[in-house]
């Protein structure tokens, strides 16, 4: 076997993680806690989960996905993720990920089950790992070193992810532009969609604590690149390698812990147990974790979960902004007040001090208020432009409407609740 080389893992990464060409294609990831209906504080049996799972009316394109074509998979506290199919745009994507999400929502409530939208969980209950795969309980030790933050991102947090095409060579889709505004408008997305003010059944004084999360984990796979005016697949590159090794895959029942502090350089340099392999450097992407993940695409990692259809706002949003140049030039003038402070050590998000301000105020900060304000509307002038998306354009409009335009964002729908004791679990929306 040939060995690996640092110059080809480098050319490899750059390779697959920015597939070049117009962009066209939508996806959506939406992540879900479950609870019992009747007794919201019990933690659920995974024997209960696996009989919603297979209860599911599975066959779609490839006989294995639900009938739109989403994919499902438990995370490690007993989350469910519905990954949609990539979609021949907006509208397409959101009707695919709803007829989905309704089969979902009928198997799990024939268990007696309910999928709630939140960032984190706000009830005060038992969440053990329900997952014992090398690959989690690895993540688990490496984790566990520096704290409880991993521990809690595992268990504790839900997320909704929106997944678009890296974008051209040039012109005003160049993947270079998109990559740029897709971590500008991040604080922005934070503020606006912070769902997650709970914590074990207690404020924290986030907005966005899923988000304060994330921000004390390991740096070198949740902090985003090194700002980089060049080529952002060199960037990317730099970063694959030099981030820790977070596991080891190994094919008997040994532990995949890795050694502590190796960095993927360090592996391709001789320090591992052996030498690395293409298949690991891929698998070794799979565990880096940053606001703007390239997968081929482009994968927005920074929203929380949404209650009920919610998910639906978040996604029109980043893709009007990212997929109509006039947008996106709206966007970027809207976004330029919210640069770096001066001197600030370390800008790069999500530890930065406009994404902290995010995560702790919302769009009761000021600046980013404004700044959404602006990226709502320029979204529903983009909205405006596509075909058949109406229905969508009201839904985007109604929410800035409640949230951004009042200083609010969802979180404050969980906080009223808790203060007035109306509610154990936060509401779900009917469908937009």
């Amino acid at each position: 076997m040939t060995p690996l080389t640092e110059s080809a893992a480098r050319s490899h990464v750059a390779g697959v993680c920015f597939k070049i060409g117009p962009p066209r294609l939508v996806g959506v990831e939406v992540e879900w806690f479950v609870h019992d209906d009747r007794c919201p504080d019990r933690p659920i049996a995974p024997e209960r989960l696996h009989a919603a799972l297979d209860a599911l009316p599975l066959g779609g394109p490839d006989g294995t996905s639900l009938p739109s074509g989403s994919r499902l998979t438990l995370e490690p506290g007993g989350q469910v993720e519905l990954s949609s199919p990539p979609a021949d745009g907006l509208t397409a994507c959101v009707a695919d990920t709803r007829r989905d999400l309704g089969a979902l929502r009928a198997a799990f409530a024939a268990q007696g089950l309910r999928l709630t939208g939140t960032g984190t969980d706000p009830l005060d209950r038992p969440r053990p790992m329900v997952l014992d795969h090398p690959r989690y309980l690895a993540m688990e030790r490496h984790f566990d070193a520096a704290g409880p933050w991993g521990r809690i991102m595992m268990t504790d947090t839900a997320s909704l992810q929106v997944c678009l095409d890296a974008g051209a060579a040039d012109g005003p889709h160049a993947f270079e532009r998109r990559w740029r505004l897709a971590h500008r408008l991040g604080p922005v997305l934070v503020a606006a969609f912070a769902n997650s003010p709970l914590l074990d059944g207690r404020p924290t004084g986030y907005r966005s604590t899923r988000q304060t999360v994330w921000s004390r984990m390991d740096p070198t796979r949740t902090l985003a690149p090194a700002p980089d005016h060049g080529d952002p697949r060199e960037s990317w590159a730099g970063y694959v390698l030099d981030a820790e090794v977070l596991c080891v895959r190994r094919h008997d029942d040994a532990p995949w812990t890795a050694p502590r502090g190796l960095t993927f350089r360090d592996w391709l340099r001789g320090a591992g147990e052996r030498p690395p392999t293409l298949a690991d450097l891929d698998y070794h992407r799979t565990t880096l974790f940053p606001p703007v993940r390239p997968r081929g695409h482009l994968e927005l990692r920074m929203i929380d979960a949404q209650p009920g259809d919610g998910w639906i706002v978040p996604t029109a949003l980043v893709t009007a902004l990212l997929d109509d140049p006039v947008a996106t030039d709206a966007a970027f003038a809207a976004l330029e007040p919210l640069g770096p402070s001066p001197g600030e050590e370390d800008p790069r998000p999500p530890r930065s001090g406009l994404w902290r301000r995010a995560a702790g105020l919302a769009t009761a900060d000021p600046a980013l208020r404004r700044a959404a304000l602006a990226c709502f509307a320029a979204a529903d002038a983009a909205l405006g432009r596509l075909p058949d998306a109406e229905r969508l354009r009201a839904t985007v409009a109604a929410f800035a409407e409640r949230y951004p335009a009042r200083g609010r964002c969802p979180a404050d729908d969980q906080l009223d609740a808790l203060r007035a004791g109306t509610r154990r679990t936060p509401p779900e929306e009917a469908a937009p």
